[in-house]
Order: C-alpha cells, then structure tokens, then sequence
C-alpha cells in the first residue's frame, strides 16, 4: 500500500511540475497610440545630465607602474591578512 501511495504521489507531483514548466507566460500587452507620440521629459533631462558629466570629468589615465605598484601592495596586504588569520609569520618577514 505505501508503495502505491508513493508511486501516485510521485506522479501527481511529476504533472504538477510539467504543468508548471509547460505553462506560457502571458502576453505583454500592447503600448497604446500615445505612448509612441511622447517621448517622456525625464529621458531627455537625464541625457543632458550624462552629457555634463561626460565633459567635466575626463577619466585619467594611469600610468602602467602605478598598476603595478598597486597590484604588487594589493598582494602584499592580501598575504600579511591572511598569514595574521593563519597565526603564522610572512615569509618575507624572515
């Protein structure tokens, strides 16, 4: 008996899932007439907002040794913190 129990349980829940999987999603209604003939004001205040932003900040350019030098001091702080989680002691200390 338990196992027929188990069997239908098994298959109702089966058909529940491919049910769920098989279901379409409904359609998105249609924008109407007018939301084609306003563009929305707030898109074009913030277009003017990016654009200032563009031309007050140039991005700088960094120079390849200061990469290096940070990737290097990013590297020695990333071993110091986890020798100290460790409780051992760096090997450059030595």
């Amino acid at each position: 008996m338990r196992r027929l129990t188990a069997w239908i349980a098994g298959a109702a829940g089966g058909l529940a899932a491919y049910r769920l999987l098989r279901r379409r999603p409904k359609p998105l209604p249609a924008p109407g007439p007018d939301a084609a003939a306003e563009p929305d004001p707030r898109a074009e205040e913030l277009r003017a907002k990016l654009a200032e932003t563009r031309d007050e900040e140039p991005q700088p350019e960094v120079a390849p040794a200061d990469v290096e030098a940070r990737r290097r001091s990013v590297h020695e702080a990333g071993r110091a913190a986890l020798d100290e989680m460790r409780g051992t002691d760096s090997p450059a200390d030595d």
